[in-house]
């Protein structure tokens, strides 16, 4: 197994690099003030293949092999958590069930319209209220109702529903609790009935749009159901398993971010008649930043080169999506702590970067979640 990068992968790292140095880095922090989602770059995405990593070309998107859509997430990442979060939320949640599963008629329709950049996004509505990491306990309901589902039930945490075209929603469509019990069925988010709540006001990722969603009496196309009926708890998982590749990959952008600003700030700061690169305190802290980053970067990279062989790789994805996550944690602190008290000030952007971070070992899947995962496969369970 060889993770060297081809020149085919290099020329996409620079060039989304260069993108994002130019159009998403230069705004987080306006972003991050104003919570308002960056559009003017996500509408130049389009063209350069951003928003269709993981969909065909001829649904218009850039199909990129596994390796190159997490190098795309991890440079959004470096430049902005907020706008990297979409962006990942988009294409890894909302747009990668229609891809896996989705019909020819539902793929034609929407695939298109979500990756050209003029339009709105994706969405993916899982958790609810009473249920976030067990999904068994999802209580929305879809009935049929002639030829159309009738939905009714709320969702809560839900990335990009007030910029999406549509919500990918996770429903009950049997009333046992077994696993053929949920589906997948894709609403348009301007049908009768739905209604978006106000944005949270969360600790960080404050451009990246969060909602509450409520479903009264929403009535879809019966053809708008996501691959068969019953499936929806293993489409999750095969989505997630996807997702977590990509929180993972987002962590390390804005770790390699918060360690750029701390070695720099090092090499400027002077204390005792010497920068304070100089000391072993700070250089001890960068060491393992760097050595940490390397190291959840090449987790991830053997998850990617594992999907990308059609192999299994739900255990590989859950511990870099661990170890990646709680390594920007760690990464981020210590940058502010090099900072001292100017990295607890908002004029820096390692104060920004590590609200950001800090929602990664959460989403999609907490810590916990993962450790248990892993766990059952070392076991055996």
């Amino acid at each position: 197994m060889n993770f060297d990068l081809s020149d085919e992968q290099k020329l996409w790292q620079k060039a989304v690099h260069d993108f994002v140095a130019k159009e998403v880095k230069p705004k987080a922090h306006d972003v991050d003030v104003t919570s308002e989602f960056n559009w003017s770059a996500t509408r130049k995405m389009g063209p350069l293949g951003l928003l269709g990593l993981n969909i065909p070309e001829q649904y218009g998107g850039s199909a990129v092999d596994a390796i190159s859509a997490a190098i795309a997430i991890e440079e959004l990442g470096w430049g902005c958590g907020s706008t990297a979060l979409s962006i990942a939320a988009h294409n890894g949640l909302g747009t990668s069930p229609l891809v896996m599963f989705g019909n020819e008629e539902l793929k034609s329709k929407w695939l298109p319209l979500v990756t050209n950049g003029k339009n709105k996004l994706g969405s993916l509505a899982l958790t609810e209220p009473g249920a976030g990491s067990d999904l068994q306990g999802i209580t929305t309901k879809a009935v049929k109702s002639g030829n159309e589902w009738v939905i009714n039930g709320a969702k809560m945490w839900i990335t990009n529903v007030s910029i999406a075209e549509y919500i990918i929603t996770l429903v009950r469509t049997h009333a046992d609790s077994g696993s053929r019990a949920l589906s997948m069925i894709l609403v348009p988010t301007d049908t009768p009935g739905l209604t978006i709540g106000p944005a949270e006001k969360k600790m960080g990722l404050h451009g990246s749009p969060t909602h509450g969603i409520t479903y009264d009496n929403v009535r879809v196309p019966l053809n708008n159901l996501i691959g068969e009926e019953g499936r929806g708890l293993y489409q999750t998982m095969t989505t997630l398993d996807g997702g977590r590749i990509s929180i993972g990959s987002l962590s390390v952008g804005l770790a390699q971010a918060a360690f750029e600003h701390a070695i720099a700030y090092a090499k400027e700061r002077r204390a005792f008649g010497n920068s304070i690169a100089s000391y072993q305190a700070i250089q001890w802290m960068l060491a393992d930043a760097a050595t940490e980053i390397e190291l959840a970067r090449t987790l991830l990279y053997k998850a990617t080169w594992l999907k990308e062989q059609g192999r299994a790789y739900s255990t590989q994805a859950s511990m870099a999506k661990l170890f990646a996550t709680e390594m920007a944690e760690r990464v981020c602190r210590n940058a502010i702590q090099i900072h001292g008290g100017y990295g607890y000030s908002s004029e820096y952007p390692v104060e920004r970067i590590y609200r950001d971070a800090r929602l990664m070992t959460i989403g999609e899947g907490t810590s916990e979640i993962q450790r248990m995962i892993i766990a059952r496969n070392v076991l055996g369970l």
